[in-house]
């Protein structure tokens, strides 16, 4: 699949895929920013992206950067849709007690890119039944 990149500033990078396998491709900033402890910061990337028609992007955190360094997306997981053309922004969020500083061109989040359903949503007087019914969180697998 073919995915157009505009570079908008001169530090940005494509995003990039570790491993021949891997689901995600890497995120990185454009330029370095402190992330206070318990805060929120719009990390820019420097790129705009051309997903293809019936695609979304979907930005998810870094294991390694959320489990060792406590930063990740602060909505948890970010929404790009297709027609979308402005820049890619990631809010990290430090849930660390202490302040981090990220460099530009550091790693920060990962892109995957999937397709999806449009839907058609039809007021309805009743649904049909199923086993669960309106058991909700935490009702699986309980007798």
């Amino acid at each position: 699949m073919k995915v157009n990149v505009k570079k908008l500033c001169d530090g940005a990078k494509l995003p990039a895929y570790g491993t021949p396998y891997a689901a995600g491709a890497d995120l990185y900033a454009c330029e370095g920013a402190e992330i206070p402890a318990g805060q929120t910061v719009f990390l820019h990337t420097g790129i705009a992206v051309e997903l293809p028609a019936g695609t979304v992007g979907l930005v998810y955190a870094r294991s390694g950067l959320a489990c060792k360094q406590g930063l990740a997306p602060a909505n948890k997981v970010g929404v790009i849709d297709c027609d979308y053309r402005g820049e890619v922004m990631v809010a990290l969020h430090n849930h660390g007690e202490k302040a981090r500083r990220v460099e530009a061109g550091e790693r920060i989040a990962q892109l995957v890119i999937a397709p999806y359903y449009t839907a058609s949503f039809c007021e309805a007087e009743e649904l049909s039944a199923t086993v669960r019914g309106e058991g909700g969180f935490g009702s699986t697998g309980k007798n």
